[in-house]
């Protein structure tokens, strides 16, 4: 396919569906860059990171919900290209909400096709996943010849929603508008690896504070497997190329539409072990790598052990003091068993060829996270916390409760080390000035080096003492 960059783009209405996520705002802004009349961002959200500059650049946010049909119409009114990227269930907490996984990803997309179909828009590109035909069985090199994975084989409710949806978009292709005006409705779909670069929300936010508190303990699968991943710039090129492959008003094509009906693998097309892939950005922010190897049939009971407690909060799953779970059973396969594809069929015929590569998109994204630690408020492991907190406990039960409960235990710990009750005390009021004096300094010292987090500071220091202030003096000497 060999056409002008802003090809279709010129002149024309688009909407972004989760157009204020990291892909989708990229996406709109690569959009107005190209010379679009209006592109919206349609998202169930009415805040983003990426608001402020979705505005700057004249970008017509509109707040609403793809499981309402209502919704839908209102934002794709008058547009002449939708970008279907909203979804649910990705990962972590989310993937176990079962309902409303199906109400978004399928139900949605039945409302955006229904929709295009109502009001008259020719073309929608699919935002799908590699998961509609990987389950956890090895692929190597594959591409778009590889059949559906099984429905009912799917481990997680979402690549199965996913999988329901792409067929449905797909299957709509060709279908008449029903302004009876002789045009028809063009889809096609796009399966990205999995998707890196600055801001990203999902996968390195969770990789990173895991990593902080040291709960990436092991590597999941053999060092020899091999997944992909796609840099946003290089998703949004892709996006683009497909909405290109879906005009119907070039004289040259006679109007055989490249991309119409057909889905797309991309990805950088450098298939590599996701933890050597994640290296430089945890050891570019001072983070420890694992070092030991799970396999991943042991992985993956430990991702059901996950699933079966999570299963059990579910009526808490969406309350922020719930942790996201370590690992579940579907992001076990995704990073422990080999399965990497081929982008022949979108270069040969959307054109597509990676503009970023890893090394660059890597370099950017490790810029962006060492600039965002600088800005939050660091401290040491897990396992830190419950030593400093644990222990302080201790000792305060041994030198001041009566002999309740679990007190006389603790009282025979602590005496074991300190042989008097006068010592312990005296122990814990040393600790316990030492942890108070400690907090004032890093109160003082943080509104100098980083005022923003001076009061996270202070409570921290105030609980891990030394542990905590560590890091603070770290950072006041990196800015000397």
């Amino acid at each position: 396919m060999h056409l002008s960059e802003n090809e279709g783009i010129e002149g024309k209405t688009f909407v972004v569906t989760g157009g204020l996520g990291f892909v989708g705002s990229a996406l709109c802004l690569e959009l107005a860059r190209r010379g679009a009349r209006q592109v919206r961002a349609f998202d169930l959200r009415s805040t983003s990171q990426y608001l402020d500059h979705l505005h700057k650049h004249q970008i017509h946010c509109i707040q609403g919900d793809v499981t309402q049909k209502t919704d839908v119409e209102k934002a794709l009114r008058g547009a002449d290209c939708v970008f279907h990227l909203a979804s649910f269930g990705m990962s972590g907490k989310e993937m176990l909400q079962f309902g409303r996984v199906d109400e978004v990803n399928i139900n949605g997309t039945c409302h955006v096709l229904d929709a295009c179909l109502d009001l008259g828009v020719q073309r929608l590109v699919y935002v799908s996943t590699y998961n509609v035909v990987f389950g956890g069985k090895e692929i190597v090199n594959g591409n778009e010849s590889l059949p559906y994975f099984p429905i009912d084989d799917h481990v997680d409710p979402y690549a199965r929603s996913k999988s329901i949806a792409e067929q449905l978009v797909l299957k709509a292709n060709g279908r008449p508008l029903k302004k009876k005006n002789g045009k028809c409705l063009y889809t096609c779909s796009i399966r990205p690896a999995a998707i890196y670069g600055p801001g990203e929300e999902r996968h390195l936010p969770r990789i990173v504070s895991l990593a902080k508190l040291g709960l990436l303990p092991f590597r999941f699968g053999d060092s020899s497997v091999k997944t992909d991943w796609i840099y946003v710039d290089n998703l949004v090129l892709a996006l683009i190329l497909a909405s290109m492959g879906l005009l119907d008003d070039i004289p040259e094509k006679e109007r055989r539409l490249i991309a119409a009906g057909q889905p797309y693998f991309v990805s950088d097309g450098s298939p590599v072990n996701s933890f050597e892939f994640l290296r430089p950005l945890l050891r570019g922010l001072d983070y420890d790598m694992p070092n030991a190897s799970l396999p991943v049939p042991q992985a993956l009971l430990l991702g059901k052990l996950f699933w079966g407690i999570y299963t059990m909060l579910y009526p808490w799953l969406n309350r922020w003091w719930l942790p996201q779970p370590l690992i579940l059973p579907a992001e076990v396969y995704k990073v422990g068993v080999t399965h990497y594809f081929s982008f022949l069929k979108a270069k040969e015929e959307l054109g597509y060829v990676p503009l970023v590569t890893p090394r660059e998109g890597m370099a950017a994204t490790i810029s962006y996270w060492q600039e965002r630690k600088r800005k939050m408020l660091d401290g040491p492991t897990i396992y830190t916390w419950l030593f400093c907190v644990i222990g302080m406990s201790t000792l305060f039960c041994a030198a001041y409760l009566p002999d309740i409960g679990p007190v006389p235990f603790f009282r025979a710990i602590t005496l074991f080390f300190y042989r008097s009750m006068w010592i312990v005390r005296m122990v814990f009021l040393v600790a316990a000035a030492l942890h108070v004096g400690e907090a004032i300094y890093a109160w003082y010292l943080a509104n100098r080096v980083d005022p923003d987090n001076s009061r996270g500071w202070f409570w921290q220091t105030f609980a891990l003492g030394i542990f905590s202030l560590r890091f603070l003096l770290k950072r006041a000497r990196k800015q000397a």
